[in-house]
C-alpha cells in the first residue's frame, strides 16, 4: 500500500516519523464533524417514533415515518456514490450538513409551535437519510487523501469507534431528551449539524485527487461502479458473506425482544443490553487496527464467520440478561473489527474515481438483506416461535461459516499507475483488476 498524494504531501518523506493522527488537524476536524451529525442523526432517529405514537397513537403513522426514513437506502444510494465520485466531496459534505440542519431545524420549530404534521415528518426523515448517505460516502472516500497510508488502518477504526460510540449514546440520549422536551432532540440534532458544518469549513485538505475529464453519463458511470465492484472476486465473496450474516442479525434482533418479553423483564432491560453490545462494538472498533496488524483480512473475516456461528445458538439457550448481554456483545465485537478491516480493504484497492459508487453498492446489498431480514425475521418468529428460529438461523450462520473458508486469497492493496488512471479517465476501460494487480494468502 503506498500513500496517497494528497497525504504524502502533507507528512513530507515517508522516511520521517509520522506526527499522531491527533496531531493531523484535518483529520480531527473531519472526525469531530462526523462524530456530532452521526450523534444529531442516532438522536434524532429514535425520537420521530417516540414523537409520533406519543402525539398520535398511531402505530400506522410511526410505521410511515419509519419506512421514508429507511427509503434512500433503496432509491438513493448508488447515484449517491456516482454523485460524490463526479463532485467536490467536501463541498458535498457541507451541503448536507445544510440541509439536515434545515430538516431537523424544521421539526424543532413545528413541534415548538405545536404543530407535527405527519407528512413533514416523513420529509424531514427522507431528506436526512439520504443526505446521510451522501456525507458518509463522501467521508469514507475522502478521508485517505488526509491521513498517510500507513495511519489509514487507525483512522478508519477510529471511525468505527465513533459510529459505535454514537449508537451507544446517540438512542438513549434521544430518549432522555424527549422526556426532557419534545422538542429538545431536535434541537440537538441541529446543533450537531452546525457543529460538523463548521468542522468541514476549517478543513483545507482535499478530499479528491484532480478530475481531468468532465463527468460523463451518470448511467454508464453507475453500470462502472457495480461492474468494477463485482469483477473484484475477494470483494464480492466477501460482499455477500458479510450480507447474509447482516439477515441473520436482524432476525436475531427481533429474537431478542421476544425473548425479553417472554421471560417478563421491561423493555428497558433490551436498551441495557443493546448498550453493552455497543461497548463492545467500540471496544472491536479501537482494537481493529490491531487484529488486522496480526491476521489477513481472509483470516479476520472466517474467524468472525465462526464466531458468530458459535455465539448465535446460545441466544436460544438461555433468557437470561447477563448472558445475553454477554453474547450480543462478543457478537458486536466481531462485527466492529470485520467493519474496520473490510473498510480498510476497500478504500485501499478502489481508484479514488470509484470510490463512491463501490462503497454505495456494498452498503446497497448490506441495507437490503437487513430489510429482508427484518421482514422475513418477524414471519418466522410468529411462525415457530423463538427457540425454533434462533435455531434456526444458527445452522444458516453455520453454513455461512463454512462458505468462509472457500473465500479466495486478498490480493494485495495498491494504488494503481497514475498513467493507468489517467488512460481511464481519458476513456479507456479500467481492468477489473487495476487497483490490485498482486496476490498473496494473508
Amino acid at each position: 500500500m503506498t500513500t496517497a498524494p494528497s497525504a504524502q504531501r502533507a507528512t513530507g518523506p515517508e522516511s520521517e516519523p509520522l506526527a499522531p493522527l491527533r496531531h493531523n488537524r484535518d483529520f480531527v476536524l473531519l472526525w469531530v464533524g462526523a462524530a456530532a451529525t452521526a450523534l444529531g442523526t442516532r438522536v434524532s432517529g429514535i425520537a420521530y417514533p417516540l414523537l409520533v405514537i406519543w402525539t398520535t397513537g398511531s402505530a400506522s403513522s410511526a410505521g410511515m415515518v419509519g419506512f421514508a426514513a429507511l427509503l434512500p437506502n433503496l432509491l438513493v444510494q448508488m447515484h449517491a456514490g456516482a454523485l460524490v465520485d463526479r463532485f467536490d466531496r467536501r463541498r458535498l459534505m457541507i451541503l448536507c450538513d445544510l440541509g439536515s440542519l434545515l430538516a431537523t431545524g424544521a421539526v424543532a420549530a413545528a413541534v415548538v409551535a405545536g404543530h407535527v404534521w405527519i407528512w413533514l415528518l416523513m420529509a424531514a426523515t427522507f431528506v436526512q437519510g439520504s443526505l446521510a448517505i451522501f456525507y458518509r460516502l463522501a467521508e469514507r472516500a475522502g478521508v485517505r487523501h488526509l491521513v498517510p497510508a500507513a495511519q489509514l488502518p487507525k483512522a478508519l477504526s477510529a471511525n468505527e469507534a465513533r459510529t459505535q460510540a454514537a449508537g451507544l449514546f446517540g438512542q438513549p440520549g434521544g430518549s432522555v431528551l424527549y422526556a426532557v422536551g419534545r422538542s429538545a432532540p431536535f434541537l440537538l440534532a441541529t446543533a450537531a449539524h452546525a457543529v460538523s458544518l463548521c468542522s468541514l469549513l476549517m478543513i483545507r485538505g482535499k478530499f479528491q485527487d484532480e478530475r481531468r475529464q468532465p463527468p460523463g453519463n451518470l448511467t454508464e458511470e453507475l453500470r462502472e461502479g457495480l461492474a468494477w465492484t463485482w469483477g473484484q472476486r475477494f470483494l464480492r465473496c466477501g460482499m455477500l458473506l458479510i450480507s447474509g450474516s447482516n439477515l441473520l442479525f436482524q432476525v436475531l434482533s427481533l429474537a431478542l425482544i421476544l425473548i425479553i418479553k417472554n421471560h417478563g423483564s421491561s423493555a428497558a432491560l433490551v436498551g441495557v443490553i443493546t448498550a453493552v453490545s455497543g461497548l463492545g462494538g467500540m471496544f472491536g472498533a479501537l482494537t481493529g487496527s490491531w487484529w488486522i496488524r496480526r491476521a489477513g483480512l481472509r483470516t479476520l473475516l472466517i474467524g468472525g464467520s465462526v464466531g458468530w456461528a458459535l455465539l448465535m445458538p446460545l441466544v436460544g439457550l438461555t433468557g437470561n440478561p447477563l448472558l445475553l448481554g454477554a453474547i450480543f456483545l462478543g457478537a458486536a465485537l466481531i462485527g466492529s473489527v470485520t467493519n474496520v478491516a473490510g473498510g480498510i480493504y476497500q478504500v485501499a484497492v478502489t481508484p479514488d474515481r470509484l470510490q463512491g459508487r463501490v462503497g454505495a453498492a456494498m452498503g446497497l446489498i448490506a441495507t437490503g438483506a437487513s430489510s429482508l431480514g427484518t421482514f422475513a425475521g418477524g414471519f418466522a418468529l410468529q411462525r415457530f416461535g423463538t427457540t425454533t428460529t434462533v435455531f434456526g438461523v444458527a445452522s444458516l450462520m453455520g453454513l455461512i461459516a463454512l462458505a468462509s473458508f472457500l473465500l479466495p486469497a486478498a490480493p494485495l492493496p495498491t494504488r494503481p499507475d497514475p498513467a493507468e488512471e489517467s488512460a481511464t479517465e481519458e476513456g479507456a476501460p479500467a481492468p477489473a483488476g487495476a487497483a490490485a494487480p498482486a496476490s498473496h494468502d494473508d
